[in-house]
């Protein structure tokens, strides 16, 4: 079947020496892998590849065969061409580990339109705009809603969170954050892309990052610790 769709680059693993894996987010047919044969290859090998990168938006033709096997690209152009993601070593790290966070956190195979959205919308943004100092934390906090374990709000202020139920109890339990960490995780509840990027300080973040990470890993099964976490603590500390 050929299609046509956007998609975000999820990962892309070499493949013996001259080809690529590519792992992408459609939005019309959610999770798809492909085989791009070659890709070191050809006179055009570094074009090629730099479509590849993490989190880059693509608008592809592809062969889907939907048998649980690699698909095919069939002509590959940018969707967006960003500005400033790939020579801000910042913004490179960020999306570097946001890219490790959604190959493992995004397991459905079904499309997730809101999903596909938000994720382009927050490129878009980041690309836009200079101080993107909690955009990782923000990101992290909000692609809670669409995998299904957005904190519970309802009695936020109570003084704890419950990592494990994912509510506010006034009782700090075994898996509960302690007050000045649920203090923290309200503010950045409240804050959005455009909100007060000052709001923490490097220390802060850093507490928020092993909070979130945490949650991560209570509510989604086999979730791995991304390997670029070394690198984008040391870039914010």
């Amino acid at each position: 079947m050929l299609i046509k769709t956007k998609a975000i680059v999820l990962s892309a693993l070499k493949y013996q020496e001259k080809s690529l894996i590519v792992k992408c987010y459609t939005l019309n047919h959610g999770i798809k892998s492909y085989f791009v044969q070659s890709a070191f290859s050809s006179k055009k090998a570094n074009q090629r590849i730099a479509y590849f990168q993490p989190l880059n938006s693509l608008e592809i033709e592809a062969t889907h065969k939907n048998k649980g096997t690699l698909e095919h690209f069939k002509e590959v152009k940018l969707a967006h061409v960003y500005q400033s993601i790939y020579t801000d070593i910042v913004k490179s790290t960020v999306v570097l580990f946001l890219s490790e966070i959604l190959h493992y956190s995004i397991l459905e195979e079904e499309k997730n339109e809101k999903l596909f959205t938000f994720l382009e919308t927050a490129m878009l943004w980041l690309d836009a705009h200079e101080e993107a100092a909690n955009f990782h934390l923000i990101v992290l906090l909000e692609l809670t809603k669409h995998l299904g374990f957005y904190p519970d709000t309802t009695e936020i202020d109570f003084p704890f969170f419950d990592k494990s139920e994912g509510f506010f109890t006034p009782f700090q339990s075994m898996t509960a954050l302690n007050q000045h960490e649920t203090t923290l995780f309200k503010k950045l509840i409240h804050l959005k892309f455009d909100g007060n990027q000052k709001v923490f300080v490097g220390i802060e973040r850093q507490i928020l990052l092993k909070v979130l990470l945490d949650y991560y890993t209570l509510h989604l099964d086999g979730f791995k610790q991304p390997k670029s976490l070394a690198v984008l603590k040391e870039v914010f500390s």
